[in-house]
């Protein structure tokens, strides 16, 4: 797939260009029907398949106050939309100018000049331009004025909730990571370095993976069966989100626990996707209860995710 980062790198001509566009954070369900749309179409008229999205999340320069941590760090979701058929992605830079064009500024420069789309696949609630002033049928009459065609995917439904980044993250925030899986179409997982904790497990003979989460959105406080990728092997272990109220620590963590893994791993990245919860953190009165606990909680994970392998 090719990634194009900033839209003054376009450089034309592009086959029958067919383009979703969105910030796609997450690329949940939802997200993946307007990239099946798109290569559908795409293959149709024997055309180019492209994302449109945005670095950094809109939020940030918009309302940085507002901006939530992300469900897909960039690499992620480049996989991940590449993995749905797209052959290409626009990565426009998302700065006050650019959140500041007027919706016929953006559709005559960019769409139809630097683009030349021909079709467009956007979701039900789409807005752009300045202040989202460019609503659906703006979209169309553009379309209209510069040659290309509107399609709009309907919202998807799931549990009686349209299926949204939001509602998927509010998901993960209270630990409900086996529903956020029906959303996201996959397990939710996180990737990120491991770096140096209070080697508190090492202590009590559970050693673990300390993962630096500062990007990315942490499930809810808990006890998770998960799946580990380390260098493109599959592990499984357990992972705690918390504060290590035995040990009386004020600073929350991500920490895994892998199985049958001994390996220094300092430094490198993994990642960590999230089956199951299976308890909240609790307070132990001593570190041998905390180990009958973690010896019970090992055995719990290997049942679970014997089930799935």
């Amino acid at each position: 797939m090719r990634i194009i980062r900033g839209t003054k790198n376009i450089i034309g001509p592009i086959a029958h260009p067919v383009m979703a566009i969105g910030n796609f954070d997450g690329v949940h369900v939802g997200h993946q029907a307007l990239f099946r749309k798109t290569a559908e179409l795409a293959f149709l008229h024997e055309g180019t398949a492209i994302a449109f999205t945005f670095e950094p999340h809109p939020l940030k320069i918009i309302a940085p106050e507002k901006v939530p941590p992300l469900l897909t760090h960039f690499k992620q979701k480049m996989a991940l939309i590449e993995s749905f058929g797209i052959s290409m992605v626009i990565c426009a830079d998302f700065t006050r100018e650019f959140a500041d064009q007027r919706p016929r500024d953006f559709s005559k420069n960019i769409l139809f000049e630097k683009i030349g789309v021909k079709e467009i696949v956007v979701g039900f609630d789409y807005a752009f331009g300045r202040g989202r002033e460019g609503t659906i049928p703006y979209l169309e009459k553009m379309g209209e004025e510069f040659g290309f065609r509107v399609h709009v995917v309907q919202p998807f439904k799931l549990n009686g909730h349209t299926v949204s980044s939001s509602h998927v993250r509010e998901l993960i925030e209270a630990g409900q990571v086996e529903t956020a899986s029906q959303f996201l179409g996959r397990n939710y997982s996180i990737i990120g370095p491991v770096i140096s904790g209070y080697k508190t497990g090492h202590a009590i003979g559970f050693p673990t993976a300390n993962i630096d989460t500062s990007k990315v959105q942490i499930p809810g406080t808990g006890v998770y069966a998960v799946q580990v990728t380390y260098k493109n092997k599959p592990y499984n272990g357990v992972a705690n989100i918390g504060f290590n109220p035995t040990f009386n620590r004020d600073r929350l963590s991500v920490e895994v626990h892998i199985f049958d893994f001994n390996q220094a791993i300092y430094h490198h990245e993994i990642e960590v996707r999230f089956v199951a919860r299976m308890r909240n953190e609790i307070a132990f009165k001593s570190a041998d209860d905390l180990v009958v606990q973690i010896k019970q909680d090992i055995e719990q994970a290997r049942q679970i995710l014997r089930k799935i392998s």
